[in-house]
């Protein structure tokens, strides 16, 4: 029997246990994969660390976490449950029991939701231009999207990529004001506003696109990649099965001190509605922080 089973492997779960393991809780972080910040080209906002990626930033925490024995297991999780006061999470491995939870399953990339996706995932389009990038070495790429992710995606490409295409529904992009004003200094990038992807061509390999403007009009562009940045869809299936509240975006509804209508059950990162909704490793981390702390003050009373 664990203290907490802390779910996910991201900035908010590593961080929910080097602090729960300072509160000498026996401690189980469950998950699979590093979460959103792997695909990050660039982390610059991140104090103290910089410049840095993503992926080098999450191995820093996972080094800390091994510092300390941090007991992790990656495993894809299959269910969880609430019996009395114990929880209980299975995997695909086995099952593990726990006096509380902290849940930070984070999201996964949204896809464009069109008929032909999926046909051209790995033959052209791309959720992850860090691990993706190289492949398009001097090639014409689009870069699907308008907030942050879609700006650091850009940005990465432009020093590898011929030309690229960064088309986005609205009027302007959402994306820092300081990353639109580096992106719009490349001669390489084009921005297309108000329009969106209808259609993808290509026999074995993505070879064009279809964009539609505002006003219906439509036009083809050559391309040999896609690099979809539509943001991401909460991990929040499991939490909601045991009858955890979600709000409409389906981001787990927490307090302060990160708990939920369930007792015992905590959250942080991505998957919830905290930190009026900035989605950023550092409030991440300190969702995480939080957690851990509600999590022992639950469990001694």
């Amino acid at each position: 029997m664990y203290d907490v089973l802390i779910l996910g492997t991201g900035p908010a779960a590593i961080t929910a246990a080097i602090y729960t393991t300072r509160y000498n809780m026996k401690t189980l972080v469950i998950g699979k994969g590093a979460g959103m910040i792997s695909h990050a080209s660039e982390v610059e906002n991140y104090p103290g660390i910089y410049p840095v990626t993503g992926p080098d930033l999450m191995n820093k925490f996972i080094e800390h976490a091994k510092a300390l024995n941090i007991e992790i297991t990656y495993e894809t999780i299959t269910d969880i449950s609430k019996d009395n006061d114990v929880f209980t999470v299975k995997t695909n491995k086995g099952e593990y029991k726990g006096k509380t939870i902290i849940y930070a399953l984070g999201g996964e990339k949204r896809k464009m939701g069109l008929p032909e996706e999926s046909k051209y995932e790995g033959k052209g389009i791309s959720y992850c231009a860090t691990c993706d990038g190289f492949f398009f070495k001097g090639k014409d790429v689009v870069v699907a999207g308008g907030g942050n992710g879609a700006a650091l995606t850009t940005i990465l490409l432009s020093k590898i990529a011929k030309k690229i295409y960064l088309i986005y529904r609205g009027e302007k992009l959402k994306a820092f004001p300081s990353l639109i004003e580096r992106i719009e200094k490349f001669d390489n990038v084009e921005i297309i506003l108000n329009s969106n992807i209808v259609k993808i061509k290509g026999d074995n390999f993505v070879s064009s696109i279809i964009i539609e403007d505002n006003n219906g009009q439509q036009r083809e562009i050559n391309v040999n990649g896609i690099f979809v940045e539509y943001g991401y869809n909460r991990n929040s299936e499991f939490a909601e099965k045991i009858g955890v509240e979600l709000d409409k975006p389906r981001r787990i509804i927490v307090k302060q001190d990160m708990s939920t209508n369930i007792k015992g059950f905590f959250a942080a990162g991505d998957v919830t509605n905290g930190s009026d909704g900035f989605g950023q490793v550092i409030t991440a981390c300190a969702e995480g922080a939080i957690a851990a702390r509600s999590a022992y003050n639950y469990i001694i009373g």
